[in-house]
């Protein structure tokens, strides 16, 4: 059984968290894209595919605080063991699903068993030095960005060559496979544990209470607003690219991976060396107006110059991302106590769930009055992100 004392060894602990996150959002990436074409052939309308694809937000906004707490009373370690035991328990109901109900059923736990990215988060924290921090925090990003390059195509291949049960069971697998590697290799990261931590978060209530503190509500404030706009391009891009760019299923599908191999590379490797030359609230301000340049950009970009344009637009956005996701998670993990670590980086994940509950609505919204709506709005939202991050820069 796993020490401990042996997170003390900060680079092989992070190699493990790294292909757990890794292997559980490659699970995600399976499911994700053939998910409103299987709810379809389910018979689900168009509302009934955003509740569906909604509810797993729903969940991760609702327990994300809660894992959080969890892990800072009893461990980081058994609170993802037992998220992704949850994780494979959804991927065998999602294999299984003949209605629209029991889809609904998986989706829901799957975005319980997600919400554990604060205990990860939380673990980061742990094992890494304060000038490692922003760096180490990256490592999410870009595991997501390898999951969502592997795990499309995959989804597609299984769906089309064996039938949609198994890429569910194909999820289920990994999720099983990775569940006996944390619990064989994983270690301990949190060395002393805050057992008055409550069992219970109102992400609600707790979300209120953060924001009522001026020393921190700033970066949930960030936080919401960043997600919301970026959530706003997400649930619209395919859309335009259609219609406006007249790309293929295939191009829609090569130029998500794009944005995948991006998180990829510059949250696995330059981000290092951006946050070792540079301070992290200025990357923060600068990723502000960086993701604003490339949302207003997407829809204006000529037809014919969609490469290389449309792609620089996304590497803005990329890099956009890179800097204000794991620096807001820094430096709020730096903000406050070692013992309440889980719980704020918990009530951090539960905003940016609510912004991706709000995000879709008001960037379908806006894309059928205009489909440049939602990039000009996107991009006005992280002009006032900025301003706020400014003051935070400014602050001692």
């Amino acid at each position: 059984m796993p020490k401990a004392d042996s997170a003390r060894n900060p680079k092989a602990a992070l190699t493990v968290l790294f292909i757990t996150v890794f292997l559980d959002l490659l699970g995600f990436g399976l499911i994700i894209p053939i998910l409103p074409i299987f709810a379809k052939e389910l018979g689900a309308s168009g509302l009934i595919i955003g509740v569906v694809a909604s509810s797993y937000s729903l969940m991760q906004f609702l327990f994300s605080g809660f894992w959080g707490a969890l892990s800072d009373r009893i461990g980081r370690r058994p609170v993802i063991l037992i998220s992704i035991l949850i994780m494979v328990v959804a991927y065998l109901v999602f294999a299984n699903a003949g209605s629209i109900i029991v889809l609904l059923i998986s989706r829901l736990l799957s975005g319980l068993g997600a919400a554990n990215l604060s205990a990860a988060q939380a673990f980061i924290s742990d094992v890494s030095t304060p000038e490692k921090r922003a760096k180490n925090f990256g490592l999410i990003g870009a595991a997501f960005g390898l999951g969502f390059i592997v795990g499309p195509p995959l989804g597609g291949w299984l769906k089309d060559s064996f039938g949609i049960e198994w890429v569910g069971y194909t999820a289920a697998l990994f999720s099983g496979f990775n569940f006996l590697l944390a619990y064989l290799i994983l270690p301990e990261s949190l060395l002393t544990k805050n057992f008055a931590s409550p069992l219970w978060q109102n992400p609600f209530g707790n979300l209120v209470k953060v924001l009522q503190q001026a020393s921190l509500n700033q970066f949930f404030i960030i936080n919401i607003i960043f997600i919301t706009a970026f959530s706003m391009m997400q649930i619209t891009a395919a859309i335009l690219w259609h219609e406006k760019y007249q790309l293929s299923d295939a191009q829609v599908g090569y130029t998500f991976a794009f944005v995948g191999v991006l998180a990829v590379v510059i949250q696995g490797t330059l981000l290092g060396k951006f946050t070792s030359r540079f301070n992290e609230k200025s990357l923060l301000a600068t990723g502000n107006i960086l993701l604003s340049i490339g949302l207003l950009s997407m829809p204006f970009v000529p037809i014919h110059l969609f490469v290389p344009l449309e792609l620089l637009a996304l590497t803005f956005i990329g890099f956009g991302n890179a800097f204000i996701n794991p620096m807001l998670s820094s430096i709020l993990s730096a903000e406050v106590s070692a013992m309440q670590q889980g719980f704020y980086l918990g009530i951090l994940q539960s905003s940016g769930s609510l912004a991706r509950l709000i995000g879709p609505v008001i960037g379908g919204s806006l894309y059928d009055v205009h489909y440049t709506m939602p990039y000009v709005a996107g991009a006005g939202l992280m002009l006032v992100s900025f301003g706020i991050a400014i003051r935070l820069h400014h602050r001692q």
